[in-house]
């Protein structure tokens, strides 16, 4: 396994991955607040672990684009976290 010092105690098997998702903005890009059910589901996030497997081609803190509604939502010690296939990551976000 492979994790940053923000180790969330949660260690993904095989060809999985733990990502923290990053929430959209609150407010359009004009200033309007955005109210909870308008928003999207989020489908960029932060590798925090990958699982054991070898062909994983993904390191923790990258950052990744993936499926809209792939993972399993995970709730520990207060943060949100989504576990995952590496298959349903589509790509890697580098600029």
């Amino acid at each position: 396994m492979n994790t940053n010092g923000n180790n969330p105690g949660i260690q993904p098997l095989g060809a999985r991955v733990l990502l923290k998702p990053i929430e959209q903005e609150d407010r359009t890009s004009s200033g309007l607040y955005l109210p909870e059910t308008a928003k999207e589901k989020p489908q960029l996030g932060v590798v925090i672990a990958v699982g054991d497997d070898e062909e994983i081609k993904l390191q923790v803190n990258d950052k990744v684009l993936f499926a809209k509604y792939s993972g399993t939502e995970v709730s520990y010690k207060g943060d949100t976290f989504l576990l995952m296939d590496v298959s349903d990551v589509l790509a890697r976000v580098t600029g």
